[in-house]
């Protein structure tokens, strides 16, 4: 089982500001197998190709595919290209105008955002994930922040595999890594159905949603 993690808004909460977000939401794309992965893999460079560079000659390539940068009918394009097995999402909103204020400081974002994704990863069945569980999340964090990130999880999801499952947790380049591009599409339009009420993007994928929760309604 493969598990790839990502996360639309911001952790700031000066809601003076015009740029502060008022959710922040982490989401995850479980793939089971094999065939899963190479689905997306295949969507996400085919729409690469078809969509944002058929036909370019002495301009910027464009490498990866953002959700907050890729236009509706490209997105769509992108799911009708996916394989529909062995792959679902999980996803939470927090509202961030109800988090306490000991969580707003900079340490206590780092450990609401691991809560967050602990709590988000404890939903996901791992019984049955062998040979292994292996967490892909994008490499934003500083060295002390993945290491803080990879002992807490590590040590919360202990419990919840089987002896004889490893847990491989890697912080990998978006560009290089077609699931962390899919999960970053799904986890913008749930964002936006959540700040903004924009549900046309998240419509195509609901259906492929095994959870979803707002926290601190």
């Amino acid at each position: 089982m493969v598990i790839f993690l990502d996360e639309s808004g911001d952790l700031g909460f000066d809601f003076a500001k015009a740029k502060t977000s008022r959710k922040f939401v982490i989401t995850l794309l479980v793939c089971d197998g094999p065939e899963a992965m190479d689905g997306f893999k295949k969507s996400v460079r085919r729409t690469l190709k078809n969509k944002l560079n058929h036909r370019k000659s002495g301009s910027r390539v464009v490498e990866e595919l953002k959700g907050s940068g890729t236009a509706l009918a490209i997105k769509e394009y992108f799911y009708r290209q996916v394989s529909n097995t062995d792959w679902r999402i999980y996803t939470v909103a927090l509202n961030k105008r109800r988090v306490e204020e000991r969580l707003r400081t900079p340490l206590g974002k780092k450990k609401l955002y691991n809560f967050l994704a602990r709590f988000l990863l404890e939903h996901v069945d791992l019984s049955s994930a062998a040979p292994a569980v292996t967490l892909v999340t994008d490499r934003c964090k500083n060295k002390e922040e993945i290491k803080d990130f990879n002992r807490y999880v590590a040590n919360q999801l202990e419990s919840l595999l089987p002896l004889n499952i490893p847990l491989n947790i890697y912080h990998e380049s978006s560009q290089a890594n077609p699931g962390l591009q899919a999960v970053d599409l799904f986890c913008w339009g749930i964002f936006r159905k959540y700040e903004s009420g924009d549900v046309a993007w998240y419509e195509n994928f609901a259906g492929r949603i095994a959870f979803e929760t707002e926290y601190l309604r």
